[in-house]
């Protein structure tokens, strides 16, 4: 059977957004080759201008620190998994990662990108499996967070489900130290019963493995913003890219002209000029011509009915710093765009009500966040329970509390509250939101949470 096809197979929507996901990762992961990648080179710059710019250049990575600021905001505090299995939230990703490190990375995607994927899988065996067993030879599923990139193409059924799905799996073996490493091109193909993976050797598609799984659905969770891809629209990230863009080449010219305040460019009248012309073996060749390179790095001439000095020149200080000052017009807007602005930079006094909003502002930011990772992560226990039954369906709960509260204030706040007159119900709450605030600054577990609990019922109700 032909199963070229396989490798040439790309979805609409994989090819429609293919290079802007390529430049969001290029942009995340920072470094010399996105600098090159990046920079602009003026219509007017010589080349050994722009090599020497594109050699000292360097980059605030922000789309780097505002994918993972919206992840640690999100996952400051541990969300909450009611009857989850201890040896899946310990090791969820079948590589030593607790769950909450698989779900960071599933977030940091889904920012870049604007659409991330989550592969559940189950390693295989044979025979019966007896607890331990299970530990010794870690039978039990996992969970793989795949970025759009990695899933090149995939096919809907009309309720919304996954038909199948093909997953590239490009791999090394380098497992002889005496031959030269292996590339291996791979696609793996997902269907609601098996899959099978197809590489690539010497140019022919061969079919090299395959299994059954029978769980009756793609074991693969997709999630997608449904206010950018949902509506047909780009991906914010790709504005905060673009952005990003501007602020490194802005400062990368402030730079150069730093370097150009410290090494002006020579200015020679145009007679010296002419006079140190090479003198030409044949004097009356008249095509002999008077060759000169204008660059930073080359002196200019000038005509003696001006000025007729020699001097350097240099560009002004107040440039460099109107250049500064549109870079931290850039950042402030950059923030804004992406909805993490808390505090407006203005030298008047922010009122209340302009706090209260800002505060608003990013809390139903990250709320919209919040609603699609916790619906991911119940969905990949659901596929989970679906490769073993024994295990537990946990109830998933994610933080979603994000006020700045001031400590002393709210303590204050709870101790006036506990000194109205009323009845033992209401000291019950007021001890417990005591116990919710502690938990904010020291991460309390969910049993020695209900103890306490527990102990102020107790308590309260004995009139102690």
């Amino acid at each position: 059977m032909d199963y070229s096809y396989i490798f040439r197979r790309q979805h609409p929507f994989y090819r429609r957004h293919r290079e802007n996901w390529e430049r969001s990762r290029s942009a995340y992961a920072g470094g010399s080759e996105y600098i090159k990648r990046a920079l602009v080179q003026h219509v007017s710059e010589v080349d050994l201008e722009f090599l020497e710019r594109r050699d000292r250049a360097y980059y605030f990575n922000y789309p780097r620190k505002i994918a993972r600021i919206i992840t640690q905001y999100i996952l400051s505090g541990d969300p909450m998994r009611m009857g989850a299995e201890p040896l899946l939230v310990e090791d969820f990703s079948h590589s030593n990662l607790h769950v909450n490190e698989v779900m960071r990375q599933f977030s940091t995607l889904l920012n870049v990108y604007g659409k991330a994927w989550m592969l559940v899988e189950m390693p295989a065996f044979s025979g019966q499996v007896t607890p331990a067993r299970r530990r010794q030879e870690r039978i039990y599923p996992y969970a793989v967070p795949l970025s759009p990139l990695d899933v090149v193409d995939w096919s809907t059924a009309d309720d919304g489900s996954l038909n199948w799905v093909l997953i590239e799996e490009n791999s090394m073996d380098n497992s002889n130290v005496f031959a030269e490493p292996q590339l291996h091109r791979r696609r793996r193909l997902w269907t609601k019963n098996d899959w099978q993976l197809f590489e690539n050797i010497d140019s022919e598609v061969k079919l090299v493995a395959q299994s059954e799984h029978a769980l009756g659905v793609v074991p693969v969770v997709t999630v997608e913003e449904i206010d950018g891809y949902g509506m047909d629209a780009g991906h914010w990230f790709e504005d905060v890219v673009r952005i990003s863009d501007a602020i490194l080449n802005n400062e990368s010219e402030a730079q150069m002209n730093v370097i150009k305040q410290m090494f002006g460019l020579l200015v020679i009248s145009e007679n010296f000029a002419r006079g140190s012309r090479p003198q030409q073996q044949n004097r009356s060749d008249s095509s002999a011509k008077f060759s000169h390179v204008l660059a930073r790095s080359a002196a200019i001439w000038e005509s003696s009915e001006e000025s007729g000095i020699s001097r350097y020149i240099s560009p002004h200080g107040a440039e460099t710093a109107a250049i500064r000052s549109e870079n931290e017009s850039l950042k402030a807007e950059l923030f804004d765009v992406v909805g993490l602005t808390i505090v407006r930079e203005t030298r008047e006094m922010q009122s209340a009500e302009s706090k209260a909003w800002d505060h608003q502002q990013i809390c139903q930011f990250l709320l919209n966040r919040v609603d699609l990772l916790e619906q991911a992560e119940s969905s990949v226990w659901q596929l989970m329970q679906r490769y073993d039954g024994s295990l537990p369906l946990p109830s998933i709960a994610y933080n979603r509390d994000f006020s700045i509260i001031d400590l002393q204030k709210s303590v204050a706040s709870l101790l006036e509250l506990k000194s109205i007159n009323s009845g033992k119900e209401f000291q019950k709450e007021v001890a417990k939101a005591a116990v919710t605030l502690l938990g904010r600054y020291q991460k309390i577990a969910p049993e020695r949470q209900q103890l306490i609990f527990d102990e102020i019922e107790e308590n309260i109700s004995s009139g102690e």
